[in-house]
């Protein structure tokens, strides 16, 4: 019987190993899920601190660009205050000197063309060139010794800013003969 005995007992060890050995695996299973489970949560943590961190760069870049935009031209208007001052000035003398009047606005046109220049502003002023319609608008013709299509008269003088004609000037041609 003591043979029986040891079959039985190891009849009765090997359920229990198989057992021990799907409780195992289960919790190798369980502690790979809540490994799993856990980077999941990290990497769902990751994704909405980026999109935090692009949401905030988005607002801040879109607020930059709203200061830009809005202080573009503070230095152009402080040298057109400048200007503007000294033509207050000359409206404000009473004195009858015309002659001192004529130099001061002289003056406060060079100072004028200056802060154009400055801020790349420069005049279109085509006399004596061929009509460019990129650049010149004829409002009429003229008979002239020049070659026809020839800027003889300029109206109204044009603008470019940064070389992007932002007033195109106003400007009689030669005619045909």
């Amino acid at each position: 019987m003591s043979q029986d005995n040891t079959q039985e007992q190891e009849v009765a060890l090997e359920p229990q190993t198989e057992v021990n050995t799907d409780a195992d695996a289960a919790n190798a299973l369980d502690t790979q899920l809540a490994a799993a489970l856990a980077d999941l949560d990290k990497a769902r943590q990751d994704i909405l601190y980026i999109r935090a961190e692009a949401e905030n760069a988005r607002r801040r870049a879109l607020e930059e660009n709203e200061r830009t935009r809005k202080f573009a031209v503070e230095k152009f208007a402080r040298e057109i205050i400048a200007v503007k001052d000294a033509i207050d000035m000359a409206l404000l003398d009473q004195s009858g000197n015309f002659e001192g009047l004529k130099t001061g606005v002289d003056l406060t046109a060079k100072s004028l063309t200056t802060a154009f220049e400055k801020f790349d502003l420069l005049e279109i002023n085509p006399i004596g060139e061929k009509l460019d319609p990129n650049k010149h608008q004829a409002i009429s013709m003229a008979p002239s010794d020049e070659e026809p299509n020839t800027v003889i008269q300029v109206m109204q003088k044009g603008y470019e800013l940064s070389g992007r004609v932002i007033r195109p000037a106003m400007v009689i041609v030669a005619a045909a003969k």
